[in-house]
């Protein structure tokens, strides 16, 4: 099937850029372009493309604004194409907690287009075969105040495409004495610190980037940082350990190379696989159960892309799947002094 591409960017220069690297790909048909968001609402009604690639500055109305608009009135695939940088980290992110299935960076100093839009096409496909729904994280009610986290368990989290929105509708229910928590999601390195300040700023308890040598403590939440290590976990005191090796399941940071760490560990652990492109976590996970952990995943219905859960599911590494708002309370659960669920967890 041929994805149909509506190009949205003010900048002509970089329309023809990203027209030509999505051209490249013979199963993308670039059918328009639009330099602000009032052409491009015309040429949506017009065109009825299968997914948009988005700027976010533009003139008459920014990205993020005809974004929410767009989630709003008439939810479809957007694929935002902005500067990646630190300062544009926190507004991407915001984008993709609005419903954006991805996002890529532009060309800056030292990287080229062909370098910069190297997985543009890869990423539209995806978004061409995903979920798309209004975005926002979903308010979850927290756990009772008597709720008590089993303190020596460590929760691994694992996630990709769509896991913006899926983390922070998960831990923005974290009670203050959660269990120690590490999560590798997939984004790329300039994202990750601001993504944990975000996720402090919702969550109770403390959500911070993971740094090598940290001590895993109960009420903290760790994210792998992106780019250049796989965030693993070792030690009869648990510790973070960020290593530096080649790709690992096609990612760096792996949720496979963290969810093997944790299921190594001489003490209770747990294991949550959520949305995703790919197998990434589904043989960690499976390690984790067999190893005696408890082993949960997000279902089909609410996933943004069915691709990690499902891996996952099918070779038996998951226990029960969810959908995405009853995910927080059965994961806490699993994770409590005297949890309410117990299932065996043999395969």
């Amino acid at each position: 099937m041929t994805v149909r591409v509506l190009v949205v960017d003010d900048s002509p220069t970089m329309r023809g850029l990203i027209t030509a690297a999505l051209r490249r790909d013979p199963e993308i048909e670039v059918i328009g372009s639009a330099a602000d968001p009032l052409e491009a609402r015309e040429a949506i009604k017009r065109l009825n493309p299968d997914v948009i690639t988005l700027d976010i500055e533009m003139p008459n109305m920014n990205g993020l604004e005809f974004l929410e608009k767009i989630m709003r009135l008439r939810p479809m695939p957007v694929v935002m194409v902005s500067t990646l940088t630190q300062a544009g980290a926190g507004i991407t992110l915001a984008a993709l907690e609005l419903g954006a299935v991805d996002a890529v960076g532009k060309p800056s100093a030292g990287v080229t287009a062909m370098e910069a839009f190297a997985d543009l096409a890869a990423k539209v496909k995806v978004a061409a075969r995903s979920r798309v729904r209004a975005g926002g994280a979903a308010p979850t009610a927290r756990p009772d105040a008597d709720y008590r986290a089993n303190k020596d368990l460590v929760l691994a989290i694992g996630a990709s495409t769509g896991g913006v929105e899926a983390l922070l509708t998960i831990l923005s229910s974290f009670p203050a004495d959660c269990p120690a928590t590490v999560v590798t999601q997939h984004m790329p390195a300039t994202f990750t610190s601001s993504f944990a300040a975000r996720l402090n700023k919702s969550s109770a308890a403390t959500v911070e980037e993971a740094s090598d040598g940290a001590p895993l403590t109960p009420g903290h939440i760790y994210i792998a940082p992106g780019g250049e290590a796989h965030l693993e976990v070792s030690g009869t005191t648990p510790r973070c350990r960020l290593v530096k090796s080649d790709t690992v399941s096609g990612h760096r940071p792996s949720v496979d190379v963290l969810f093997r760490s944790v299921a190594r560990l001489r003490r209770p652990t747990a294991g949550l696989i959520l949305t995703g492109m790919g197998r990434d976590g589904a043989q960690g996970l499976l390690e984790i159960r067999q190893a005696g952990g408890r082993t949960l995943g997000q279902d089909e219905s609410s996933c943004v892309v069915y691709g990690m859960p499902k891996a996952a599911f099918e070779i038996g590494a998951v226990e029960r799947q969810l959908p995405l708002n009853r995910l927080s309370a059965a994961i806490l659960d699993v994770c409590a002094d005297h949890p309410r669920d117990a299932v065996p967890v043999s395969v």
